[in-house]
């Protein structure tokens, strides 16, 4: 017999002790920043969307991070908890939650050298990388408020009925700032020594035990691998936690990476659980539970660690935007059914850096709890969904959760459409889940599945309403020579239907331009295998060194081939890429070797390779490969063939408007399709 949740998740469900409390199983949802508090009906939003991942049996949660004082906001709208009646104003949010069985915690977090704003702070005046301004030095009189501050803030959360406090001492802040020699230049009481850069943290979590008691719950994250230099060594990491303890915390979260690190951390390039030894090293020296985080998204990954015995307790952010039920359906044997979270940050963290509430590709309802229903149809309506791409999945999955009868026409063998394509570059089969979830949603709730049949109009005339979801087709350029034999498109070098040669010329630098570009060159175990991981960025497997750095994170690395990646316009190869990933890919191409030229003028194709100029001047790249990542047409005959024959029907996705591989924008277009109908 298949085990039930419980016994294939025994460890990941069972209870565990933190300070004064119980904790129903062993899942923290990590703290987010989400922006719902901006907004006019900010209460609200996060009274539905803490609320519903509580009801999905996560243990604690962790609001996104209030800043202590005015000089720590992380920009000028950032939240803050230094007003006590401002506070109170979120006491319906921890009542909804505790109401679901979860605690919640509120997360303290000090900005530092990276708020964006005039007269931040820092222990050191050094300008962070990442922020225009330059902090001020803070005196020994600043030090001594900012402590006094967290644990105000504290008590003030406390008072508005939060069960504790995360304090934020990772990923670059103020108090991470306080603790390595990175940013701490400090010949005073709060710097030189380990003892003297670790006084200010430690002195935080005295202060907030002293001034909430013993019942209240202290959780301090703590900064496993800086990834910078200057970072701190494992033993000085060690030291810290050790310390930690001794001033009152009862659980000690791992953070992973400053904000500038040029190593990626929770981005789809980078592999599963590969920062779990960090955890381990902290776990070794401690008895209060460890927290385990980053890139960690199923419940498999996550019963492994805490069965290894690498940490006690698991932290997830990401993954409950995708699933806000992730425990639950673990719990009740429907792990199949999670829809898993695929880092890729399009609405997470790249809504967030351009000022917009928080989202999620794979889940359109994160964030955004209040604006859909779950009740259903009051009219249940016969409804056909031609193309099982991303738009088509997600409108027939969700038309059918309502209660709608629905037919899904897709003309090839298998679901997925462009999806299938995008798979192919390194990381991105993290799409493999999306399929998966979309294909276990479609089975439970009863569309009517029709693979390899490209429907045309006799096939819907009989529906009550026609979706069309048949995604698009690669443009091919205007170009002489277009149809030589060197030249293939991106959907045939990524389905595999053709081999590129050693020498590849990549027309478009665009996100499929990278993505094809990456897949040309990378080792697909740079993103599986986390030695191959380390190892090409430069990371300490044992997280032992200072910094937890073994190297150069840009060194170069090996090419399976020569790429040159070539684009029209003359700004920057990848400008239009997510802020948070395509750092990320414009580095390890850089890092394999691939040239990227702007300004092309295309001229010809013929048997000497492609004919471009460049400022003018004639340049022939002589490639094996000529590769169109050229832009994509909207595949639209059904829809004309359906208007000729007066067949209303509704396009979406791809179908509607061709841009790039937007799966975004699709699967949010598929959900409130269904919801409208």
């Amino acid at each position: 017999m298949p085990k039930t949740g419980t016994e294939r998740f025994a460890t990941l469900l069972s209870p565990i002790r933190a300070g004064t409390r119980e904790l129903r199983n062993r899942v923290v949802m990590g703290s987010m920043h989400t922006r719902l508090e901006t907004e006019p009906d900010g209460i609200e939003r996060q009274i539905a969307f803490y609320a519903e991942r509580a009801r999905g049996e996560a243990a604690i949660i962790v609001t996104g991070g209030f800043s202590p004082n005015a000089e720590g906001i992380f920009d000028p709208e950032g939240p803050r908890l230094d007003d006590p009646e401002a506070a109170r104003a979120l006491r319906p949010i921890c009542a909804a939650v505790q109401a679901e069985g979860s605690l919640i915690c509120a997360q303290i977090l000090h900005a530092g050298r990276y708020a964006k704003i005039e007269g931040c702070v820092a222990p050191s005046p050094i300008r962070a990388p990442i922020n225009r301004f330059t902090p001020r030095e803070m005196t020994d009189a600043d030090i001594r408020r900012t402590i006094d501050d967290f644990a105000t803030a504290a008590a003030n959360a406390q008072a508005a009925g939060f069960d504790g406090v995360e304090i934020m001492g990772s990923e670059g802040y103020l108090i991470n700032e306080f603790t390595v020699t990175h940013t701490n230049r400090r010949e005073d009481d709060w710097g030189g020594s380990v003892a003297n850069r670790h006084r200010f943290p430690v002195e935080i979590v005295r202060a907030v035990r002293a001034r909430c008691g013993p019942d209240f719950l202290i959780i301090y994250r703590i900064s496993a691998a800086d990834l910078v230099e200057g970072g701190a060594p494992a033993e000085e990491i060690a030291a810290l936690a050790r310390s930690i303890e001794a001033a009152g915390a009862d659980i000690l979260n791992t953070g992973i990476g400053w904000h500038e690190a040029r190593v990626p951390t929770i981005a789809y390039p980078v592999p599963r659980a590969v920062w779990r030894k960090a955890a381990a090293n902290v776990k070794a020296a401690v008895s209060i539970p460890v927290v385990a985080s980053n890139r960690i998204n199923t419940p498999d990954i996550a019963e492994d660690i805490l069965a290894s015995g690498d940490a006690d307790m698991v932290s997830m952010a990401r993954p409950f935007l995708a699933d806000p039920h992730f425990v639950r359906k673990a719990r009740e044997g429907r792990a199949d059914e999670i829809n898993t979270c695929i880092a890729c940050n399009q609405a997470c963290l790249d809504f967030i850096f351009s000022d917009r509430t928080v989202s999620c590709l794979v889940n359109p309802r994160a964030g955004r709890e209040t604006m859909f229903r779950d009740t259903p149809a009051a009219q249940p309506r016969n409804v056909a969904v031609v193309g099982g791409g991303a738009a088509g999945m997600a409108a027939a999955a969700e038309a059918a959760r309502l209660g709608h009868r629905v037919t899904l026409f897709e003309a090839g063998d298998r679901l997925g459409g462009q999806l299938n394509l995008a798979r192919a570059a390194p990381g991105k089969d993290e799409f493999d889940e999306t399929l998966r979830y979309y294909a276990s949603q479609i089975a439970r709730h009863g569309v009517t599945l029709r693979l390899g049949q490209r429907a045309g109009g006799a096939d819907l005339a009989g529906f009550d309403h026609v979706v069309i979801a048949t995604g698009v087709v690669p443009r091919i350029p205007d170009l002489p020579g277009v149809d030589h034999p060197r030249v293939a498109t991106y959907a045939q070098i990524l389905s595999g239907e053709r081999v590129a040669g050693d020498t590849v010329a990549v027309m478009g630098a665009g996100g499929i331009g990278h993505d094809v570009a990456e897949f040309l060159v990378t080792d697909p175990a740079e993103a599986h295998d986390p030695a191959v991981f380390c190892e090409t960025w430069g990371v300490d497997p044992a997280f032992a060194a200072p910094g937890a750095l073994a190297g150069d994170p840009l060194a170069p690395r090996p090419a399976r081939r020569k790429v040159i990646m070539l684009q029209r316009k003359t700004a920057k190869a990848g400008a239009g890429l997510g802020v948070s990933t395509g750092w990320i890919l414009r580095n390890a191409l850089r890092k394999h070797g691939v040239e990227a030229i702007g300004g092309v003028v295309y001229e010809r194709i013929d048997d000497a390779g492609l004919h471009i100029l460049v400022d003018g001047q004639p340049r022939t790249i002589a490639a094996d490969t000529i590769v169109l990542c050229t832009g994509q047409e909207p595949e639209r005959s059904l829809a004309e063939d359906l208007a000729a024959r007066g067949i209303a029907a509704t396009m979406i996705g791809g179908a509607k408007e061709a841009a790039e591989l937007d799966a975004l924008r699709a699967i949010d277009e598929g959900v409130r399709l269904a919801q409208s109908l």
